[in-house]
């Protein structure tokens, strides 16, 4: 009966071979395979090797040029793209995307970033004027000592901070887990200080974040009179962060905007004996703003690019004149002026043609000025006495507050290393993760510690000087920046010779931080305008890349 029906074949053929006869289609130029007699079933294609999925980890890996079998039916994972703006959310440890110079795992389970960095090694890195989002140190030493800290611990953590104690660990810890110095410490550098404090509004980073505050409470979004009770408490915590500035009491601190960020540095740092603050990214009416109110400003990378620009026009200008001299032409003037028109009467059309009136002039010379708004070649450096009037400006700028969207009426973010008037203390958030990493033909186990939040430069250098002791001189990390603080590391030019170190930690020796931190935030600004993206501490020496 069975083999009455039309088509019957009492060969059954599986699922994977059925799909796979069907994807198959044959080529115009090959010759159509006949089918198979009534009562055979079609030979079904060998299916490629199936990795043991019980295999152990430590089992001697594949040769290198070696094919790897993929599980039949799975897919190899997209790449995961890089974070935005060094978001702590946009890339997990195990979506560590790999950067210029950094080797990732090949396993698909353990994509651990191995960074590459240059070969010169220092034993101390440069200042990172950048706000870090996110550390992720690894080390082949395991960071149980900065696990489940005791209350005890906790606490004597905060009163270091607070009282501002100075912590020397040897070079090197035998037992880090067992050091309370070590722990106590370690809390210690996770300790800033913020305005406004809204616990479920994450306030860093403030540019770009409409998409992660949207949605949230903002009962002060539609509300006059509760918008000017914040921005009046907030005037009080900006003044009172200057006053200590000024007192040298703080040595820097944030100001962030959801349009820009301030950075207030004391006399003494980064070179300069006057106290500084640099904006970036600016625009042309904020720079307006601050021409009406009498603030004097420099933008130093339009002013250094435009210098470079005339000397390669000097250069281009001799080289034309000496061509035409060993031609024996005239050498013919360049005039580019706006307001030159000679020509014009040359010509004999001087009345017929409409000259551009002043304002045409004047927009035209700053039309290079308009189109490097929002970018980092907008800095402007403000020094001395005028960051002063600066604080004035700022507390009275009606634009310095979005007036419609998520970050309606909320005042811009504080960060600040030391305690100030209406601060609140927060801490950064830490977590170790283990995990395995190829690493030459083996698995090694990598440790791994992960710092995420607003990472100023005193607490980057708190932190690699603890790691120092706890691993043995022997750690690498990868550091993700908010970019728009990375224009932060530019040299601005204001070095004074007479300033020395031991004048420096003289008169900040009360601001709160560690000699060594004010050293190195003493010395002017070298990476430009970028950041360290991967850092490597190897026999207690510095590598680092940008």
């Amino acid at each position: 009966a069975a083999s009455a029906v039309p088509g019957y074949s009492p060969g059954f053929k599986k699922p994977p071979a059925t799909l796979r006869l069907k994807r198959k289609r044959p080529r115009s130029s090959e010759p159509v395979p006949a089918p198979p007699p009534c009562g055979e079933a079609p030979p079904a294609p060998s299916a490629p090797a199936r990795r043991n999925p019980f295999s152990s980890l430590d089992n001697a890996p594949r040769a290198a040029g070696a094919p790897q079998p993929r599980e039949r039916g799975r897919r190899p994972p997209p790449p995961s793209p890089p974070p935005a703006g060094g978001s702590p959310s946009a890339a997990p440890f195990w979506q560590v995307g790999p950067s210029p110079g950094t080797a990732v795992a090949e396993d698909l389970h353990l994509p651990v970033a191995v960074p590459a960095v240059p070969s010169s090694s220092r034993h101390e890195f440069p200042a990172d004027w950048s706000i870090k989002t996110r550390l992720l140190f690894m080390s082949s030493q395991p960071f149980t000592w900065a696990e489940h800290l005791k209350t005890q611990e906790e606490a004597q953590g905060f009163v270091q901070h607070c009282r501002a104690t100075e912590t020397n660990l040897p070079e090197s810890i035998q037992e880090p887990k067992l050091s309370t110095e070590l722990r106590c410490a370690f809390q210690q550098s996770l300790v800033y200080w913020l305005h406004p404090s809204l616990p479920w509004l994450q306030l860093f980073p403030r540019i770009g974040a409409d998409r992660r505050i949207a949605g949230k409470a903002s009962p002060w979004s539609q509300d006059e009179a509760l918008q000017q009770v914040l921005m009046s408490d907030w005037s009080v915590s900006f003044t009172s962060l200057y006053n200590l500035l000024k007192a040298k009491l703080c040595p820097y601190f944030y100001v962030c905007t959801y349009q820009f960020t301030v950075l207030f540095r004391a006399a003494g740092l980064a070179g300069s004996d006057v106290i500084t603050a640099v904006i970036s990214p600016t625009t042309r009416g904020l720079r307006e703003g601050m021409r009406n109110e009498g603030i004097e400003f420099s933008l130093p990378l339009v002013e250094e690019s435009r210098t470079r620009k005339q000397k390669n026009s000097e250069v281009n200008l001799e080289t034309e004149v000496a061509n035409s001299l060993e031609v024996g032409e005239e050498p013919v003037p360049s005039d580019d002026d706006d307001e030159s028109f000679s020509w014009l009467e040359e010509m004999g059309v001087q009345d017929k043609v409409k000259k551009p009136d002043a304002i045409s002039i004047k927009l035209r010379k700053e039309k290079h000025e308009v189109q490097m708004d929002h970018k980092p070649e907008s800095l402007a450096l403000v020094r001395g006495t005028n960051t002063f009037t600066l604080l004035n400006f700022l507390i009275n700028c009606k634009s310095l507050v979005a007036v419609t969207g998520p970050q309606a009426g909320l005042p811009p973010t504080l960060l600040s290393p030391v305690a100030f008037r209406g601060g609140t203390m927060q801490t950064l958030k830490a977590r170790s993760i283990n995990a395995k990493a190829r690493v030459h033909l083996a698995y090694e186990d990598i440790f791994s510690l992960e710092i995420v939040g607003p990472v100023m430069p005193h607490c980057l250098h708190a932190l690699t000087t603890l790691l120092q002791a706890a691993q043995k001189g022997a750690f690498s990390a990868v550091l993700y920046a908010h970019e728009p603080t990375a224009v932060f590391n530019t040299d601005l030019g204001t070095a004074s010779p007479a300033l020395n170190k031991e004048t420096v930690c003289k008169d900040l020796a009360a601001c709160g931080l560690h000699p060594k931190a004010l050293d190195q935030l003493s010395q002017c600004p070298t990476l430009g305008k970028s950041s360290i993206r991967v850092l490597e501490m190897k026999d207690y020496a510095y590598t680092w890349k940008s």
